[in-house]
């Protein structure tokens, strides 16, 4: 048994993680290529490793022939007897080669084949390693600083924190750990380019799903988010479960878990919502914390008109628009915000231009039916009695449903 040469493997794959199978393969291109080197041809050279045993073998298979012309692929006769008595002419024979007969550069040839297959492997190791967790989250050192972007260690290999990617206004020093979100995995030459990101939306997102047990398990889902890195991220979240309080989860008891969130963002400040699948009520929620007089949301368009109370405008707009702007982009709406007393002169924002809308259907509704009350021989009376039957509490609440 080769005791060195098993050790050895041994080594390499625990510590590199690549299979001795591999490696196997390695020793044996690496012993054809010192062959082809030392030779000037391996077509007919044969290497036969021992899984088990780490013993190999390496031999060449040659004709025998009455006159050699080639002594790489034939031999005489009386060589191939000194090696089987029994030989004849035309009988192929293996013919051990030994490595030791090799020269310096055929040598140094073999080692280089291996040592490149370990680098391949180590490299391909890694990046897919790292590829299963691209959009992911992982802790990472910060190294150093390479003009403006940062080198970040990631264990077996170095992400990139480009300046476009960092939260303006977060400074690390060396040997900080953070948390990036891994953005991109890319295959190069000189082994994985990492690049990573401290401003991406989905970093939050994977963070509380860290945090949070109850979205690990799915039973509080989150359905959208949007963020201004480095101030404010608006999240709307859902529970699947009835007894299972969505936002209660997330800011978890006396807002533990967002309160370590927010303190591995830096103090960015985080709006957590209920979901809702009535636009209006969603809006309404995303606007918080200002007060929502009325809401008119239209599912088609993709916009809204929201009113708000004087003294809550410049709250709901938020500063340089950005409460507004977050709402926009957590519900997909574009919204447009006016007070109530901006709201009385503003076409759109007033439940009177809604209601011009119901009664024109109501009058064609009315028209088109009472062609059909005629067609069906119903008389008037007929009609009246029909009509009375509703109270007039009961049309109220039909009509409310209709506007609905």
């Amino acid at each position: 048994m080769n005791k060195e040469l098993m050790e050895a493997l041994d080594i390499l794959e625990k510590e590199k993680e690549i299979s001795k199978e591999t490696l196997f393969e390695a020793i044996e291109n690496s012993l054809l290529t010192a062959c082809k080197n030392h030779f000037g041809k391996s077509d007919n050279v044969k290497v036969e490793i021992d899984r088990d045993t780490c013993d190999f073998l390496c031999y060449a298979e040659k004709e025998v022939v009455e006159e050699v012309e080639d002594p790489v692929l034939q031999l005489s006769l009386e060589q191939a007897q000194e090696i089987k008595s029994d030989a004849e002419i035309g009988d192929m024979l293996h013919v051990e080669i030994k490595s030791k007969e090799f020269g310096r550069i055929a040598t140094q040839n073999a080692k280089n084949v291996i040592l490149q297959k370990i680098r391949e492997e180590e490299r391909s190791v890694i990046y897919n390693q790292y590829f299963e967790k691209e959009k992911d989250i992982v802790t990472g050192i910060v190294q150093r600083y390479i003009g403006r972007n940062i080198s970040i260690n990631l264990g077996k290999a170095d992400g990139i924190l480009n300046e476009s990617e960092q939260v303006r206004g977060e400074n690390f020093g060396p040997t900080e750990r953070i948390k990036v979100y891994i953005l991109e995995v890319k295959n190069t030459p000189r082994g994985p380019r990492i690049l990573v990101s401290r401003t991406h939306p989905e970093l939050v997102k994977r963070l509380f799903e860290a945090e949070v047990t109850e979205i690990k398990d799915g039973t509080v889902e989150i359905m959208s988010i949007a963020r201004e890195a480095g101030s404010r991220t608006k999240m709307a979240v859902r529970s699947n479960n009835p007894n299972v309080d969505a936002v209660g989860a997330c800011v978890g008891l006396n807002g533990a878990r967002v309160n370590s969130i927010v303190e591995e963002l830096r103090g960015e400040k985080i709006d957590i919502i209920n979901w809702d699948e009535n636009p209006g009520n969603l809006i309404q929620n995303a606007l918080s914390p200002a007060k929502i007089v009325a809401v008119f949301a239209d599912p088609d368009e993709k916009t809204a008109k929201v009113v708000v109370p004087d003294y809550q405008l410049s709250l709901a707009i938020g500063k340089e628009g950005q409460n507004a702007r977050l709402a926009a982009r957590l519900t997909g709406y574009k919204i447009d915000i006016k007070s109530e007393t901006q709201a009385k002169d503003a076409p759109g924002f007033r439940y009177e231009d809604y209601m011009d809308d119901y009664d024109e259907y109501d009058e064609d509704y009315d028209e088109e039916y009472e062609e059909e009350y005629e067609d069906s021989g119903i008389d008037g009376e007929e009609n009246q009695d029909y009509e009375e039957e509703f109270s007039d509490e009961e049309y109220e609440v039909l009509e409310e449903d209709s506007e609905e």
